[in-house]
């Protein structure tokens, strides 16, 4: 019995020293975040980046908010990732090929997504731009981790499964997954507070897995991501004072869809598809949900319109406070299968 008991309290001392680091590194983001907000706030409302609750219907928001608030999200993810990431694992390179790519498109991103919260870009730029960068990050042949989503066992979960490469189609199938969940996290960002709490509790999840599965650079960049997302909710949660804009949406999406694909690689094949299901599921389902709902209409997918998920539990009578924690515990739900399942078949 005394063996078995100096065993358990063995793994969770452990389990718990793999967390420390991105426990740190998401005390760092979330607080460098915080500080960030209300000087990207002053920048915002100075360069004339404001959301008009006045520009179409879909609007919930009553007074003009200033944007841009995914300037913090982004400072607040890189400054702590540079401030910890060099020490959590001295023996490892801090920062290689892969990472350095994929926080360098997220700058990109940012960039981009401040222009068309400016000059509200068309659809189609969108489009161009997510799958391009979709492509671009794919290109590190890195061995420490590449973001690519070379194939498939199939059957799934079958002991005589077999393992079937994408080949060339690997590119564009990548690209295609990348540009969905940006997309999503960026079309589900339509009430105060929805985007960045989805966002934290899927990186805090993802963060989990990478830990329980010995990813520690994967668990230390997702920390960071939930960090930053949660920093942010102080300012962005209802009666929001600012929003994180199509940049800071896109680059959550866009951060969590390569980490996903970057450590759904090194869990148990089985696995590896449960991952994105569950972990985006409330914007994976507010997706379908939309273009269902479009395509019957027999209206253009891409119409901005008042049909996503928060909408229609506004419709019903919820205020944004209400339907936003709905939304929440929803993918709380989710996020706890999924770790459940990893703890036992991981």
């Amino acid at each position: 019995m005394n063996e078995f008991v100096s065993i358990l309290a063995k793994q969770n001392s452990d389990l718990m020293a793999g967390f420390r680091f991105p426990l740190l590194v998401a005390l760092v983001a979330m607080v460098t975040t915080a500080v960030l907000t209300p000087v990207v706030k002053r920048l915002a409302e100075k360069k004339g980046a404001i959301d008009d609750p006045n520009r179409d219907d879909r609007r919930v928001h009553k007074e003009p908010i200033p944007r841009w608030g995914g300037m913090a999200i982004f400072g607040g993810i890189l400054i702590s990732l540079i401030g910890v990431l060099p020490f959590a694992n001295p023996n490892q390179q801090a920062f290689p090929p892969y990472l350095i790519v994929i926080l360098s498109l997220c700058g990109v991103l940012v960039i981009l997504g401040a222009i068309d919260d400016l000059k509200q870009l068309s659809a189609k730029w969108q489009l161009l731009y997510l799958l391009g960068v979709g492509v671009l990050v794919q290109w590190p042949n890195d061995p420490v981790g590449r973001v690519r989503i070379t194939g498939m066992n199939w059957p799934i979960g079958s002991q005589d499964a077999v393992w079937h490469s994408f080949g060339v189609w690997a590119i564009p199938l990548t690209a295609i997954y990348i540009f969905v969940i940006t997309k999503t996290m960026d079309t589900i960002d339509g009430i105060d507070g929805l985007t960045a709490g989805i966002a934290g509790i899927a990186a805090g999840t993802l963060s989990i897995i990478a830990t329980y599965e010995s990813q520690p650079r994967v668990a230390l960049v997702a920390a960071a991501v939930c960090g930053a997302s949660v920093g942010f909710l102080r300012y962005n949660y209802n009666p929001a004072r600012i929003f994180m804009g199509t940049g800071g949406a896109q680059v959550l999406g866009f951060l969590l869809a390569c980490l996903s694909i970057v450590g759904a690689l090194k869990t148990a094949a089985a696995l590896a598809l449960f991952i994105p299901v569950l972990v985006f599921g409330v914007p994976i389902i507010d997706a379908v949900v939309v273009v269902i709902r479009r395509v019957l209409s027999r209206q253009p997918i891409t119409q901005a319109d008042k049909r996503h998920l928060h909408h229609t539990l506004l419709n019903k009578g919820l205020n944004q406070r209400q339907a936003v924690w709905v939304l929440y515990i929803f993918a709380l739900a989710l996020c706890a299968v999924l770790i459940t399942i990893v703890r036992l078949y991981g």
